[in-house]
């Protein structure tokens, strides 16, 4: 086992085969404690390489009604009227402590992506809230995270 950090394009491509042909590796054995290291190397030189941006609010809501197969009429008993829901969806309006406690309960949505914790502006909604440039990888990256969810 040799490790050696990822420092370049070439380092990490290396990295991924060598992930690939471990992927069947038996716990506990040295060949396992490659992978664990080699995912460990990855996921570090990924999050580095290639940051992923938080989506704001907003976008989250609309994301996990069209999961849920809801409409905005949906949203009503969590947000108010339809004017306010309107308002919010628009990103006119920012959601208050009691419209991200509802939809917290109501669509699962942690609390921490409806108050838009570790994006430039601190605010639920509106004005001033940073979107996301919806960050795209190339295929194949965010390999460590594959790793890990076997």
């Amino acid at each position: 086992m040799r490790i050696r950090p990822i420092r370049s394009e070439a380092d990490y491509d290396a990295a991924v085969a060598r992930i690939t042909r471990l992927m069947g590796a038996k716990a506990g054995t040295e060949e396992s404690d490659e992978l664990d290291v080699l995912a460990t190397l990855v996921d570090a030189y990924e999050a580095k390489r290639f940051p992923l941006d938080t989506p704001d609010p907003v976008t989250i809501i609309k994301f996990q009604m069209e999961q849920q197969g809801l409409a905005r009429k949906d949203l009503e008993s969590m947000i108010g009227s339809r004017a306010r829901v309107s308002e919010v969806l628009g990103g006119k309006r920012s959601l208050t402590l009691r419209m991200i406690r509802s939809l917290h309960a109501g669509l699962g949505i942690p609390v921490e992506l409806l108050i838009g914790v570790g994006m430039g502006d601190r605010r639920a909604g509106g004005r001033g809230q940073r979107k996301s440039a919806g960050a795209t990888l190339r295929p194949g990256r965010q390999v460590a995270a594959k790793v890990r969810s076997c």
